[in-house]
């Protein structure tokens, strides 16, 4: 049986977790971030869904160890509200 290869996902500032599987957010999102940040895209939306705040949790606490990640906080209305993160980065410059 084939293994499908990996999946290539646009680098567009906005990450949709929809279509993840909950176990690949650890390594996926500083994937997408480290990504973003090369790409000189500091402001990124990444879209968790509301459900029971399982996968919100789980990318808040990704996002705390990322030393890159400036900030970030639920979505506004319109951008996704508590469905979606929005993240600051620090732009690679600054490092």
């Amino acid at each position: 049986m084939n293994e499908p290869g990996p999946v290539e996902i646009p680098i567009d500032g906005t990450l949709d977790l929809h279509t993840f599987h909950p176990r690949e957010v650890k390594e996926l999102v500083p994937d997408y971030l480290q990504e973003c940040r090369r790409r000189g895209i500091l402001s990124v939306r990444i879209v968790h869904g509301k459900g029971t705040g399982q996968l919100r949790k789980k990318v808040h606490s990704v996002l705390k160890k990322l030393p890159y990640v400036s900030d970030f906080q639920p979505g506004e209305l319109g951008s996704g509200s508590w469905g979606a993160t929005l993240v600051t980065l620090i732009s690679e410059e600054k490092d």
